[in-house]
């Protein structure tokens, strides 16, 4: 399977992202893949080769480049319980510092190049995210519908902005969250949220999951819930991109 390492162009730098597309040629739909709290590391390589293999161009952008190339903090190969207090005391300030201002202005950024790379068919993209990259898939489709087709988000706080910031979203949903992500108050809120804003959405909760089920490389996953949650992005996207 191709890849690269590229240098994305945006106001506040030059970030770098990782790309996997399928090989022989041609021009395929552009996926726009934001990794977890974590970063850019191994097992996200590994999640967009596969999806390229399915037929994709799949784009990961560091967004923490402001701080440095990924991976930005030193990690272990295998992140358990008792790495995660000492990780997570340096990664909040890189979390807290990336404002929605931040946010929009890397997805532009992001979005004119993916659409920009030769291998990518002119039509919308799609976006998708796991945990706080998730959140970050939902504000790009929010703001910038006519360019996403699909958003997919994986135990991701994609509720944190409040019902309204959901309101300009016109790509199709899958929402999959782990159990106890969310309550189920605010589960009924999202889904409110998601009917008032009339697009075609699914959003579940996969059963015996904890957050951060998708990756391979922490305690939380679960191989069930990772084979799920193919199931949903592949079925998702095929739906919602010409040519997947």
């Amino acid at each position: 399977m191709p890849s690269k390492t590229l240098r994305i162009p945006t106001p506040d730098g030059l970030a770098d992202a990782f790309a996997a597309f399928p090989d022989g040629g041609g021009r395929h739909p552009g996926v726009l893949m934001y990794p977890d709290g974590f970063g850019v590391r191994s097992v996200l390589r590994e999640m967009a080769r596969e999806l390229a293999g399915h037929g994709y161009y799949v784009l990961v952008p560091n967004v923490f480049y402001r701080h440095g190339p990924a991976p930005v903090i030193e990690l272990p190969e295998y992140i358990g319980e008792d790495d995660r207090a000492a990780v997570f005391a340096r990664l909040m300030p890189l979390i807290e510092a990336h404002t929605v201002d931040r946010v929009l202005r890397d997805a532009d950024a992001c979005l004119g190049f993916l659409s920009a790379q030769p291998e990518v068919d002119g039509g919308p993209v799609a976006v998708t995210g796991y945990c706080i990259g998730g959140l970050l898939a939902t504000r790009t489709a929010a703001a910038r519908p006519r360019q996403v087709a699909a958003l997919a988000a994986f135990h991701a706080p994609v509720g944190a902005d409040g019902p309204d910031a959901l309101a300009g979203i016109t790509a199709r949903v899958h929402f999959g969250h782990a159990e106890g992500d969310m309550t189920p108050d605010a589960l009924r809120e999202l889904d409110r949220a998601l009917d008032a804003a009339q697009v075609e959405y699914s959003s579940e909760v996969y059963p015996g999951t904890v957050h951060g089920f998708t990756m391979a490389d922490t305690d939380a996953f679960d191989p069930a819930g990772l084979r799920l949650h193919w199931e949903r992005l592949l079925s998702l996207l095929g739906r919602a991109l010409a040519g997947g």
